[in-house]
């Protein structure tokens, strides 16, 4: 592991709320748009949003700067990655371990692994019931 460590989506949460930590969604844009994002309000920060990549699976060539220009001052401060799977955060991690910061990966990430029948339904942040935007207005 080339990164700080894995967190649950509940131990992401509770680093969020006592304000040690930042979240990251490197989901893309249509998945943030139809999929949903992490409610935060109740935390001391605001996530970040930057894609690792596109649709299509094309790398975002501006990662590293827009993570350099949106991340937090202090490189100590945690940051917390978040996808749909744990897959491609935990890679955003280890690249931003890489520049100085302390990174974490979010096992399970947004939606979880498919179920039985194909759904993500299963575990993930979502379908744990931490906060989301999903059905607000």
């Amino acid at each position: 592991m080339s990164y700080a460590g894995d967190v649950t989506p509940l131990e992401a949460w509770e680093k969020l709320k006592s304000g040690e930590a930042v979240l990251v969604d490197v989901r893309t844009e249509e998945e943030w748009a139809h999929i949903g994002i992490p409610d935060t309000r109740q935390t001391d920060n605001d996530p970040l949003f930057i894609p690792w990549v596109f649709a299509g699976g094309i790398p975002n060539p501006d990662f590293l700067t827009e993570l350099e220009l949106q991340g937090p001052e202090d490189r100590a401060t945690e940051l917390l990655f978040l996808c749909r799977s744990g897959h491609r955060s935990a890679a955003a991690a280890a690249v931003a371990t890489n520049l100085g910061f302390t990174a974490y990966n979010v096992l399970e990430g947004f939606e979880g692994i498919p179920g039985p029948d194909g759904q993500r339904n299963v575990n993930g942040w979502k379908n744990r019931g931490l906060p989301t935007n999903v059905g607000q207005e």
